[in-house]
């Protein structure tokens, strides 16, 4: 065989190859370009709407998100406070205990939720809930990083619902040339594409970033 014809039948291969890089690297910029307007997105400073609701819902994923919404339900932002995808075993007065509580602080206000275990499970457990007692207006509190995919699926789950955002901002989570912090980076990189599967209504397997109260 010559080399010529070798070549020849060489060259369909190298052309699909090229052609799957131009794909991958057009796909690789979308992606890039869609994690930019999600970090966008990403709340950066607190701005706080002082509407007060029926209820303040805190997703466990974290201390600081939990301070927070004692605090709001300690200045009145709302009668109930629901703390959704807890630990089974995990009772009211070891929350308050975790966050330097009263034993009985509120207690009669608070109510917890065990069964979700992701952010689609935490907004079916919540409509469950705010629909057993009649309720028509939550302020969600979660960390900004995750919040637009919380409202998504909040927002999915309860329709008709009010709902208001109340970020929360760790003190490891470098918003700010977030790109110079991997540890931030991968993370957010990581709710992106759980943002863009909840998106499309699929089942997350991805890893979750939370870890129960």
């Amino acid at each position: 065989m010559s080399l010529g014809l070798r070549y020849r039948k060489g060259r369909p291969f190298k052309k699909w190859g090229i052609g799957i890089l131009i794909l991958f690297l057009f796909s690789l910029m979308i992606w890039l370009a869609g994690l930019l307007w999600f970090v966008h997105n990403v709340p950066a400073t607190p701005t706080y709407n002082p509407l007060k609701t029926d209820a303040i819902i805190v997703l466990t994923g974290g201390s600081e998100r939990l301070e927070v919404g004692m605090d709001l339900l300690s200045k009145s932002y709302a009668k109930y406070l629901f703390i959704s995808g807890v630990a089974r075993g995990v009772d009211v007065k070891e929350l308050l205990k975790l966050v330097s509580r009263k034993p009985n602080e509120f207690a009669c206000c608070i109510a917890i939720g065990y069964r979700a275990d992701n952010t689609a499970g935490n907004a079916i457990e919540t409509s469950i809930w705010m629909s057993k007692n009649q309720l028509k207006s939550l302020r969600l509190v979660t960390a900004n990083y995750h919040m637009p995919r919380s409202l998504l699926e909040f927002t999915r789950a309860m329709p008709n619902i009010r709902i208001v955002p109340h970020p929360v901002f760790p003190s490891q989570f470098k918003r700010k040339n977030w790109w110079r912090w991997p540890g931030t980076a991968e993370l957010l990189a990581s709710e992106f594409n759980k943002y863009i599967i909840a998106q499309f209504g699929l089942k997350n397997n991805l890893p979750t970033e939370k870890n129960k109260l």
